[in-house]
């Protein structure tokens, strides 16, 4: 891949805030026509790759084209600068297109003969499906979405089939042999409910008469099978399975403790400086997808560009995208930084309004150097002093997209057993509020009589568990690492 421009990150940055202010003296003898520092890379999760810090996002100018924006060129400068994880999806418009026109600058069309098979496999290519039945003829279920800009497409398997011939064919239903998709995410999870039609055929067996959820469809496209006869040609058409979440955390952490069969591998999930003042990601979802050995995505990091712009709400036209760098209020690399410095975030993916070729004008170019941050590398005292501008700068709606702060929860669906003397109290995992928890209390009467440390529970079948040889009135609480209890 080629890359340019040699300034290390400080002084970057240093000339971005510069920039911002309206001056810009570059140092004797500093140029960008070179090379950029190599990026960075981060493992991700149970996947072979590592991916760089900063992905490109699928959406903006990718999806919503202004008429003086060239998509592809966005593209082909993300691959130039080293980038190698790509998104998309089957509801982002002409996204998966212009991904095609630039892999046909890259070589990365399989059989033709130049095709690049070393640089197919350096890097990461995910797409996404909002369907949730896995054969056509479903019934319409309350809080349970079935779509894509696919105009026959009427299940998962033809989501999949869409991207490939979007992706790598001839966008009209044709792809050629060798073609796929290192992840496909189950897009935009939002309720319970679609969680119950998404294990279908999962959790329960797969009946002739009945239907079944798009999980065990993207199975049979993983590991080349037809259990569900979606996959006459037993095609491998993607490597890991996964999904993605701006909204519930319930329901995101249910998803993820159905899971008892190891099928989900990566998360992508909406987590910027304002999301401690929601329901939030950081305490709740993501350490449980770490524990369960998932590669964990952020998105979101400029809240959609309701950051930067007064009317909150995602982009359904070119003009709505934002195309500038930031701002003297809102550094983007701070914002950047506070996501990647984030435990358990492995990447994160930005859309791109516009490529420029002066570098401090550029988006892209701006997000590659503030992405270049190791995982420790920001202090608590920083992460709450970006917390405290960002709600001050962009206000606290900017998260639209997410459910409204809760309070900490006490433990859930508590049971108590007693047998042979012993009394045994289980429990499902509380949700955090603005601090982590730290354990539960055990209390008969008034009486602590133990305590059992938090950790993700990773399984819904796997409950936290207290044993005691004493009986009588049992209550538990949450504790969380500033000292409240619920």
């Amino acid at each position: 891949m080629k890359s340019k421009y040699p300034v290390t990150r400080r002084d970057f940055l240093r000339l971005t805030t510069t920039a911002a202010a309206g001056a810009v003296i570059l140092p004797l003898g500093m140029s960008f026509s070179d090379k950029a520092p190599a990026p960075m890379l981060r493992p991700f999760g149970r996947m072979k790759n590592k991916v760089t810090t900063l992905g490109l996002g699928g959406q903006a100018s990718i999806q919503w084209t202004p008429d003086d924006v060239d998509p592809v060129s966005i593209i082909t400068k993300a691959f130039d600068l080293g980038i190698n994880y790509f998104d998309t999806s089957n509801v982002y418009d002409l996204s998966q297109l212009h991904y095609h026109s630039a892999f046909e600058k890259m070589n990365l069309i399989p059989g033709k003969p130049n095709y690049d098979k070393e640089l197919r496999e350096s890097i990461t290519i995910t797409s996404k499906t909002l369907m949730r039945w896995g054969k056509p003829g479903w019934e319409e279920v309350e809080n349970v979405r079935n779509k894509s800009n696919g105009e026959d497409v009427q299940t998962a398997a033809d989501d999949i089939r869409r991207t490939m011939t979007q992706l790598f064919g001839d966008g009209k239903g044709n792809y050629p042999e060798g073609s796929y998709v290192d992840i496909v995410l189950i897009h935009a999870l939002e309720s319970i409910e679609e969680n119950d039609i998404l294990y279908k055929g999962i959790e329960t067996p797969i009946k002739p008469d009945e239907n079944f959820g798009a999980l065990i469809v993207l199975k049979d496209f993983r590991d080349g099978t037809n259990f569900t006869g979606t996959n006459p040609k037993n095609e491998k058409l993607l490597k890991h399975i996964g999904f993605s979440g701006h909204k519930n955390p319930e329901a995101m952490i249910d998803f993820m403790q159905r899971d008892e069969y190891d099928l989900l591998d990566a998360l992508l999930v909406s987590i910027n400086s304002n999301d401690h003042l929601y329901f939030n990601m950081q305490h709740n979802v993501i350490p449980l997808a770490k524990a369960k050995g998932m590669g964990v995505v952020g998105m979101k990091v400029f809240g959609a560009g309701t950051m930067y712009k007064e009317v909150p709400g995602f982009s359904r036209r070119p003009d709505q995208i934002y195309r500038k760098v930031g701002s003297t209020a809102l550094p983007s690399n701070e914002l950047i930084e506070y996501v990647l410095t984030t435990p358990g975030v492995d990447t994160l993916i930005i859309g791109i309004g516009q490529v420029d070729e002066d570098p401090l004008k550029c988006q892209l170019t701006q997000n590659y150097y503030g992405a270049q941050v190791k995982p420790d590398s920001m202090s608590q005292e920083k992460r709450r002093s970006i917390e405290a501008k960002t709600a001050k700068a962009a206000g606290e709606r900017t998260n639209f997209f997410q459910l409204d702060k809760i309070d900490m929860t006490a433990p859930r669906d508590v049971k108590k057993d007693m047998a042979n003397g012993s009394t045994k109290i289980t429990w499902q995992t509380a949700y955090a509020a603005a601090n982590p928890i730290s354990h539960y209390e055990i209390m008969l009467d008034d009486k602590l009589v133990g305590k059992v440390d938090h950790k993700p529970q990773v399984l819904k079948s796997k409950p936290f568990v207290f044993e005691t040889n004493e009986s009588g009135h049992f209550r538990v609480y949450t504790v969380d690492k500033a000292g409240h209890r619920a």
